[in-house]
């Protein structure tokens, strides 16, 4: 086989290993905070150290999410579903690397305004691609165009619930850091841990719908049942 007839083969590999780092890491982040829940297991110091973890996990599902971005455009490009211009698709990597940037520059510089910068970039930046892919799906189911097959197309609109789900989960988790402040501050009693239970609970409600979209969009994608 030539080189050139590994290139599309190879990028969807990645793409599903993207997916499956997403996902398999997601799982992480949640199981770590099941347990950081139970007060009446493990001591505040420990739940700290599984907060920390967490926090670590999490870097990957965040990594993949932005690499899945011009992947996905690649893919679709490479196996002549939709002819997507290139100043887009070089413009799809351009946002890529400079979200990895502003993920992980964040990461390195929490708790200071240079972070609390690169996450309201980040923000705007997860909004724009929510409202993009929302209507590259709409338009595409409506007019088969620029994508014409109806399974791509309920992908990519899926796709897009899926940046709202997982912006969801960044704004209902956001109360989180005053209340685990209070948390160290105070120690643990029911007038710190209960807003703060509340406030998960709420997250996870949002990652639960994360994960359903996953697996739904990832069987779209493997089965084409329409």
């Amino acid at each position: 086989m030539a080189l050139s007839d590994l290139a599309y083969p190879s990028l969807v590999y990645f793409h599903m290993f993207l997916f499956v780092m997403w996902l398999g890491a997601d799982v992480g982040v949640y199981l770590a905070g099941q347990h950081f829940r139970k007060r009446e297991i493990y001591s505040l110091d420990q739940r700290i150290a599984l907060l920390k973890l967490l926090v670590l996990i999490d870097m990957t599902p965040r990594s993949a999410w932005a690499l899945m971005v011009p992947v996905s455009l690649s893919v679709v490009t490479m196996g002549g579903y939709w002819a997507v211009p290139a100043w887009l698709l070089i413009l799809a990597w351009v946002i890529a690397g400079i979200w990895l940037w502003l993920i992980w520059d964040a990461h390195y510089h929490d708790m200071t305004p240079r972070a609390a910068r690169n996450r309201r970039i980040e923000s705007w930046l997860r909004i724009g691609l929510t409202l993009f892919y929302l209507w590259l799906g709409i338009q595409s189911l409506l007019t088969n165009a620029p994508l014409e097959p109806d399974w791509l197309a309920s992908k990519v609109l899926l796709f897009g619930l899926i940046f709202a789900a997982a912006i969801m989960i960044d704004v209902t988790f956001k109360p989180v850091g005053p209340q685990l402040g209070r948390l160290l501050k105070e120690g643990s009693s029911d007038e710190t841990e209960i807003p703060l239970r509340r406030t998960m609970d709420r997250t996870r409600v949002w990652v639960r719908i994360t994960y359903l979209l996953l697996v739904i969009i990832s069987y779209v994608g493997l089965v084409k049942p329409f």
